[in-house]
């Protein structure tokens, strides 16, 4: 009720500011004014940055700001991007101040793609980089949030990615407690501590959603076994579609499934996923994607990567999305349907590994080596699943590199 009240006041204000707040917007049309929008900051003047907004445009860039915000988790995707690229279009056309930066990666955060993402990425480190010149030091979680959990983690090793997360994390809960440890059973009682924190405060969906956490990181310790416990998450209507604890649910079920070896499941799990999020979720569509064998035109944020860090980051997103629980699920039909789906995983991989050597060749090379398997060529086999191993190992994805040994 309260994000819907605050896109309301942010609406109001905007209205009374002359903006223009519309009901809907059609996806076509704010896919070309995303377009737009890229084009005029690659056009704008070299005099852009030196140019100091006036009061009235500062209001209402800290307005649309705030309503992105909102939108972002009661309206639709269209609307996200809508009010990005005002925001970001304001600016371009009225000059910078301090919420500058987080308007360009907002928007940065949401238009990126396949087709646009070094382009975005040089924008959003454009804007991390104009926080020294104003006072953003509130605004660290969002600006970290945005740029490392939407964009750098495309370009940047996940180990600098969630490092530099769980600092903003932890700058926007005051907690001044730098010392995370190492392992999934430090990080299990990391997540202990924010369950606290928010049992504490009574903060219903950040609760749902660490015991969400806390199962899957149980899961990759001794399958729950020993380390799970008895509180569980409460997701309202499933069947609800304003319900956006759903993708959370579904996207950690098919992660516990597939390392509890129950591919048939995993699958299931997969498909709801898939069914049910939109445009607005990158990372962890990607991490599907690997599963799921589905070629990913586009790809964003995990909300575990506020947390993780180093290995367990790569403990929890190591899994290879259903393109590996495909090809474990038709294992020895040798059918069409396997050998395509693998085809369109390598086809994702190949993409994001040319982006972020350190963060995805392992992965694509277990999916070659999977795939060479699959058709019998086991020494092409071979040498990939060595090839997976070894840059599992140098990018200290620990996880990963015994998934790898485990399937060699």
């Amino acid at each position: 009720g309260r994000v819907v009240d605050a896109y309301d006041t942010c609406s109001f204000v905007l209205l009374q500011l002359g903006e223009t707040i519309p009901d809907l917007v059609a996806f076509d049309a704010v896919e070309t004014m995303a377009k737009d929008t890229l084009t005029m900051y690659q056009e704008v003047d070299d005099d852009w940055l030196e140019r100091k907004m006036e009061d009235e445009t500062f209001h209402k860039l800290q307005f649309y700001t705030s309503i992105a915000y909102s939108s972002f988790f009661c309206k639709s995707y269209s609307l996200l991007v809508y009010f990005t690229c005002k925001a970001v279009q304001l600016s371009l056309q009225k000059g910078i101040c301090e919420h500058t930066p987080l308007s360009l990666l907002q928007f940065t955060g949401v238009v990126a793609n396949n087709d646009n993402a070094v382009l975005c990425y040089r924008i959003a480190k454009n804007a991390l980089s104009l926080q020294e010149r104003f006072d953003v030091a509130a605004q660290v979680p969002e600006l970290y949030n945005n740029f490392y959990g939407r964009i750098a983690w495309r370009f940047e090793p996940f180990q600098v990615c969630v490092n530099n997360l769980r600092r903003g994390f932890e700058i926007g809960f005051s907690s001044g407690n730098n010392d995370m440890g190492s392992n999934l059973k430090s990080l299990l009682n990391e997540i202990d501590y924010y369950l606290h924190f928010f049992k504490t405060f009574r903060i219903t969906r950040g609760i749902n959603v660490m015991i969400t956490f806390r199962e899957t990181v149980s899961v990759l310790i001794d399958k729950g076994q020993a380390t799970s416990i008895e509180a569980k998450a409460a997701f309202g209507d499933l069947n609800d579609p304003g319900n956006r604890l759903r993708d959370v649910l579904y996207f950690h079920q098919a992660i516990q499934a597939y390392w509890s070896g129950y591919t048939e499941r995993c699958q299931y799990y997969i498909g709801k996923y898939m069914s049910v999020i939109g445009q607005d979720v990158r990372l962890s569509t990607f991490q599907m994607e690997f599963y799921h064998g589905k070629e990913a035109e586009d790809v964003v944020m995990v909300m575990i990567l506020l947390l993780l860090h180093s290995s367990q980051l790569v403990s929890f997103l190591n899994l290879h999305g259903a393109g590996l629980n495909s090809i474990d699920k038709h294992r020895g039909k040798n059918s069409f349907k396997c050998r395509e789906i693998a085809r369109n995983c390598i086809s994702t991989m190949k993409e994001a590994a040319a982006n972020s050597d350190w963060n995805f060749t392992n992965k694509l090379c277990l999916l070659e080596a999977e795939r060479q398997s699959l058709s019998y060529n086991h020494r092409q086999a071979i040498a990939s699943y060595d090839a997976s191993i070894t840059s599992a190992r140098k990018s200290g994805f620990i996880h990963e590199q015994g998934l790898a040994c485990e399937k060699a």
